[in-house]
């Protein structure tokens, strides 16, 4: 490996666009809407998996950074939306810690974190995390949300990472079996 080697992730043009149309949303219900959307989006447009997120601040509401799953596109197994929005957030902000960079932030995520981006998560410096569908809908599908803790929501709740859970379930979970019923890719099936 020589020295200055770059990994970069293309993000998809529409996301910028999307994102310009969400600059500031209030309630939980309309950034899990917004979240819902982008994964929707990511199908429609053959982009990545199922799945999208953002990171809000928490309390104002206003849009810090927007991600879709970007694994198939990228070729990196790591691009989850989570991962994608927190790292977009993170470079917005200036910084790997978000607690440090100004107001509380929200992660705001279609489905429940798998195993790494509940690490992502917790690491990250967000004051909230908000999920749509469970694991359970995820893993209905295919998925392998590998080796989570199940005290995972009490874990993170610890870390000061509170866990809102079901927000919009049915629709995040419908958007799952959208993916499946077209014959999406099922990368890290379960064993």
């Amino acid at each position: 490996m020589r020295s200055g080697t770059r990994i970069q992730i293309e993000i998809p043009d529409w996301l910028e666009s999307e994102a310009r149309g969400c600059e500031r949303l209030e309630t939980r219900e309309q950034r899990m809407a917004f979240a819902i959307r982008l994964a929707q989006l990511n199908i429609d447009r053959e982009t990545g998996g199922p799945f999208g997120a953002a990171v809000f601040e928490r309390d104002e509401g206003g849009l810090v950074a927007a991600g879709v799953n970007l694994v198939l596109h990228s070729g990196y197994s790591f691009a989850h939306a989570e991962v994608v929005a927190l790292s977009l957030a993170q470079r917005a902000a200036g910084t790997f810690d978000l607690a440090a960079a100004g107001p509380p932030y929200e992660l705001v995520s279609s489905a429940e974190p798998c195993a790494m981006c509940a690490g992502a998560s917790c690491w990250s410096g967000i004051a909230h995390l908000v999920c749509g569908a469970r694991r359970e809908d995820v893993e209905a599908i295919g998925f392998d949300e590998g080796p989570r803790s199940p005290d995972w929501v009490a874990q993170l709740t610890a870390r000061g990472v509170p866990v809102t859970r079901d927000i919009s379930r049915e629709q995040a979970a419908a958007v799952l079996q959208s993916y499946r019923a077209r014959g999406g890719s099922i990368y890290n099936a379960r064993p």
